[in-house]
Formats: C-alpha cells, structure tokens, sequence
C-alpha cells in the first residue's frame, strides 16, 4: 500500500504520456479510448490514494532527488485525494460523452488534436491541485489556460476563435495577477514551497501588513478572474456558449473549481486562516460571492439561448463558492467545497444535455425546447434532476448545498444573508421551471411531438444518468462526502 504515495505524480504522467502519444496515432478511435483508458486508470488511482491517505493520513512526496525548500514536491491530504477522484471521475463521464459528440461538433481534422488538450488540462488541473509549491502552482495555470483556450476554439468557427481570444487575453491577465502576488510573497519569505512561506509569514506578517493586502489581493482578482467570479467573469459566458459542449462541460466543472481550490490552498495554507482574518479581503468576497448569487441569476433569467442561460448559472453558483469562503467559519468552508462537487456533477450534466438537445433539434433557443420532454423524456428528466437541484428542492444534492450554507450564516451571525440564499433559489426557479413546463405539459406544446422520436442511444446516455444517480445520491445520502470534507477542512 506504501507504493500509493506514488500514485499523484503517476496520475499527472499517464495523463501527460497519454496525451502526447495521440498525435502519433493514426486512427481516430484509438486516440478516443487511449483518452478515455488512461482516465479510468487515473480514477483507479485516485481511489486507492484516498484509502492510503485515510490510512496513513496527509503525506509529503518529494520530487526529484532535493529536500524542500530547494526541491518540489506534492502535498495530498484529504481534500486533493477527494478532489482528484471528482476530477477524474466526470473528466471520464464527459469524455465517453464526447464519443458520440466529437464527430457531430468538431471538424474530424480535429478531433485528435481535442483530446490531446482534453489530457493536457486535466493534467495541469491535477497538479495545480497536489503541488505544494506555489511557482509550480503557476505553471501549471498557464499550461492548464493554454489547453481550456484550446478546446474552445477547437470547432474552427469565427465565434469560437473570438471567445477563445477573448478568454485567453483575460486569462493571461488573471495569471499574470497571480505571479505578480507570487513575486510579492517571495520578496518577504524568499520561499516558494507553501509550508515554507507561511512559517515566514507568521514570522513578519505585522512588519508587511500592507504587503500581505496587496498579495492576497491579487491572488483575489487574478484567480476571480480565472474561476469566473463576479463581477470579473466576462470571458465565461461566450467561453461556454460556443465550445464544443463536453468542453463547456469541462470548463464549468473542473477547469474553474481548480483555481478556486487553489485559492482556498493559498488562504488556509499559504497565509494562514488567523492572518487572512486581519486583511479585509474576506469580506470583500462575501460581498462579491453574495452578489454574484444574484446578478448571475438575473442575467441567466433573461437569456434566450440555452447554453448562455447555464453559462450565466454557473456565474451565480460560482458566487456560492466564494460566498462560502467569504464567511471565514469551517462550515462556510465545507459548504463551499460541498457545493464546488455538488456543482461540478450538475453542470457537467446540464452541458451535456444542452449539447444532446442542440444536435437533435439543431437550435440553441429556449423557445425551441416546447414539447422536447415528450421527444427526449430520458434526456429531459436528468434535465429536471439537474434543475432541482440547482434550486435546491429536498432530496437533490443542491438542497444539501444550500442548507450548508444556511447554517454556514447561521454560525456566522450573519442572519440578513439567509435573503440573500432564498432569492437566489427563487431566481434559479424562474429560469429552469419555465423549460420543465414547456417541455412536458400545454396541449399545443405536445401537439404532434412523437415519443423518444429524438432520443439518444443508450451509450449516450449513460454518462448523463450516472451523473443523475450521482446528484439524487448526494441529496439523500451525503453524511459520508461530509465527514471527508470535514476531515480536509480540520487538515487545513
């Protein structure tokens, strides 16, 4: 079982070796299930660190033959290990999703080029994840950039292109933020491992008060500009609307919560919960968090496109996330990392769908969706698990999200917030329960509509179900997800 601490470092080469090794093949379907095989072994993987960490709890790997501080090394505890099996396991559900995508959405020219990137990014979000060195941390943001630009402009259409410049020149700057606090915290700590620099800062954080604001600020706005955060999300809504779905399925999943969770690295781990505490940052990204709830609601409300109204959702559930670290207590903290998987699981679902129903009934507008139920009914009622979810209705794992982050205020006396959570989920209900409706009920909305007549095949599906399963499974039963969570929370 000792051989399991390899396992991180394994994972990030399979995902490297594999990709590099697709542009060689020749056939487009060996490329597709080398990507999707060596995924499923990095899920594997993923499994058997979480049993060696509950074993032998958080663990150091060194990189290379040198000690930290001169050497690199990983750093895995509870949260990474929890982290990495959710990465892997919806990268592998939207990637066999893509198989019967790819072909109707990328131009076959393209195709081994999309999964060579699909590779690529999570590699790079993988370690962003297990590095426990902020420098390293920084690399692989701009190769995990490099790669989410990739497969936005992967279709090869002008709109793609323009998003894609549009996300890469904004991304450049949120990462050029990022370095730019690196290069602020390593001025005063001359340390670039994490455990290094916050005994450093321990040591002179009242010499550079005024230092540590201006860091942590600009870890702030350069990793809110990258995980979409209000009001600096401007690049997500083109980004979403345009890639490829399994890409926008990646993007609002995985490729914003691993600049999130390097963010709560950097705040509980690199500075320290008891400094962060004596800056005003926290409750600037409440105020942001709080109202990021509602304005990207408000803007998914008055959306006419399909894609657009779930990219605008993901701006608004964003907002929890960093509502959740905004409030400064354990259980805003867990809330947030509760709601980032409770999140990742719907979204990649609801991008999924969005890309089934735009290539059956080939249109993007809402007000095409009438009657779709009776057409797609298999489809549409993972839409509706998803939809439930993300207003919060009992027995769905977005319920269990909100009523975290209740409690979260509770604890923090901050009652008047509990508006703020409702009319968020009321918002939520205004722009999902109106498509339900439309697409099940109304005589001249089912008038003519033939049953299953543009469902998928059952290979299409399945990924899409089993993150259903997923979500009702979180809404009924999350007692075990929470105790690991509180468990990586008490380790940061």
């Amino acid at each position: 079982m000792a051989a399991a601490a390899n396992f991180p470092l394994l994972i990030i080469l399979i995902l490297f070796l594999s990709s590099f090794m697709m542009p060689v093949l020749k056939r487009v379907k060996a490329v597709k299930w080398l990507s999707l095989s060596s995924i499923l072994l990095c899920v594997v993987l993923s499994v058997l660190t979480l049993a060696y960490v509950q074993q032998n709890g958080a663990f150091l790997y060194k990189v290379g033959h040198f000690e930290a501080p001169w050497g690199n090394e990983l750093k895995i505890g509870y949260l990474e290990a929890i982290m990495s099996i959710m990465f892997t396991s919806i990268a592998a559900l939207i990637t066999w999703a893509s198989f019967f995508s790819a072909d109707y959405e990328i131009k076959e020219k393209n195709i081994m080029l999309y999964y060579t990137l699909c590779g690529m990014l999570l590699a790079s979000l993988l370690g962003i994840l297990y590095s426990n060195d902020i420098f390293n941390c920084f690399v692989f943001i701009e190769l995990s950039s490099i790669a989410a630009c990739g497969i936005v402009v992967v279709k090869d259409k002008k709109e793609n292109i323009k998003a894609g410049v549009k996300y890469l020149i904004l991304s450049s700057l949120g990462s050029g933020l990022v370095l730019m606090g690196i290069a602020f915290l390593y001025s005063i700590t001359g340390n670039l491992n994490i455990g290094f620099i916050h005994q450093e800062l321990v040591k002179v954080k009242d010499l550079y008060h005024n230092t540590l604001i201006i860091s942590l600020g600009l870890f702030t706005v350069g990793l809110g500009v990258k995980s979409a955060m209000f009001p600096v999300h401007i690049w997500l809504p083109d980004a979403h609307t345009y890639a490829p779905s399994s890409s926008s399925a990646l993007l609002s999943s995985l490729v914003l919560k691993a600049y999130i969770l390097l963010y709560i690295k950097i705040i509980y781990r690199v500075f320290g919960i008891e400094i962060v505490k004596t800056l005003p940052i926290l409750e600037i990204v409440l105020v942001m968090g709080a109202v990021g709830m509602i304005f990207g609601s408000i803007l998914a409300l008055l959306q006419k496109d399909l894609k657009r109204m779930i990219a605008y959702s993901s701006v608004a559930q964003i907002g929890y996330i960093f509502f959740g670290i905004g409030l400064g207590n354990i259980l805003g903290l867990m809330a947030a990392i509760f709601h980032i998987i409770s999140h990742a699981l719907t979204k990649s679902a609801l991008f999924l769908i969005a890309g089934n129903i735009i290539e059956r009934i080939h249109s993007k507008e809402i007000s095409r969706l009438k009657g779709i139920g009776i057409e797609m009914p298999i489809t549409l009622g993972v839409f509706v698990v998803c939809a439930l979810s993300m207003v919060g209705i009992p027995l769905f794992a977005g319920f269990n999200s909100k009523w975290n982050f209740a409690l979260a205020i509770i604890d923090s006396n901050r009652i008047l917030f509990i508006a703020v959570l409702v009319a968020s989920s009321l918002l939520n209900a205004l722009y999902y329960l109106p498509i339900i409706i439309n697409a099940y009920f109304g005589e001249e909305n089912t008038k003519d509509r033939v049953y299953m007549s543009k469902e998928k095949s059952l290979g299409a599906l399945l990924p899409i179900l089993i993150l259903a399963f997923a979500i009702i499974y979180l809404g009924i039963s999350s007692n075990g997800i929470i105790d690991l969570i509180a468990k990586s929370v008490s380790n940061l």
